[in-house]
């Protein structure tokens, strides 16, 4: 195949999984990331690299919103909200960080594919995304892409999505979100 020829797949793909997420479930976390005082977010790998993505939007949209791991990222409180990335919600540097955001008496929300998992039962907010997890053996969604590469990219594409819905609900536009972009590069 040509290279535009995997690229109309990857885009194939990504519209079957967008129209299998759930409005409900995504209101829902756009409803307590509006209500917390702090947002956190977490994911290993590519996922994290989606959640962070998404973090750095909230953050422009001037919702106070941090990265766990990153040495400016303050302590998690009652009101806060920790947001986690994990196709299978059993990365092994995860589940403890659920089970203390809980511990601490903050929210957890877990975007994956896995709601049955050890962090999904932790989570007071579960977002499904469709998708096949890296070990594709046994999965029962079909996808040309190595490994977790089309939950990754639903996790992006779901993110930017939940981003324009807070948008639209407060109001706020690009030129506002701009205002608050580095601007030290």
């Amino acid at each position: 195949m040509r290279t535009i020829e995997y690229q109309a797949e990857i885009i194939k793909e990504l519209n079957q999984t967008v129209n299998l997420i759930a409005d409900e479930e995504a209101d829902k976390l756009v409803d307590r990331i509006l209500r917390s005082k702090k947002v956190f977010v977490a994911g290993a790998g590519r996922s994290g690299l989606m959640v962070r993505a998404f973090a750095m939007r909230m953050m422009q949209m001037g919702i106070e919103a941090y990265v766990v791991g990153e040495t400016v990222t303050p302590n998690l409180g009652k009101d806060d909200l920790l947001i986690i990335g994990s196709g299978s919600g059993e990365t092994k540097s995860l589940v403890p960080m659920a089970e203390k955001a809980k511990s601490l008496s903050g929210s957890v929300a877990i975007v994956t594919i896995s709601p049955e998992s050890t962090i999904g039962k932790i989570a007071d907010i579960i977002v499904k995304l469709p998708g096949s997890p890296k070990d594709q053996t046994d999965s029962g969604y079909k996808t040309i892409q190595p490994m977790g590469a089309l939950f990754e990219q639903t996790l992006l594409v779901f993110c930017d999505a939940v981003i324009l819905k807070m948008m639209d609900s407060q109001k706020l536009d690009s030129n506002t979100m701009f205002s608050r972009h580095a601007n030290l590069e």
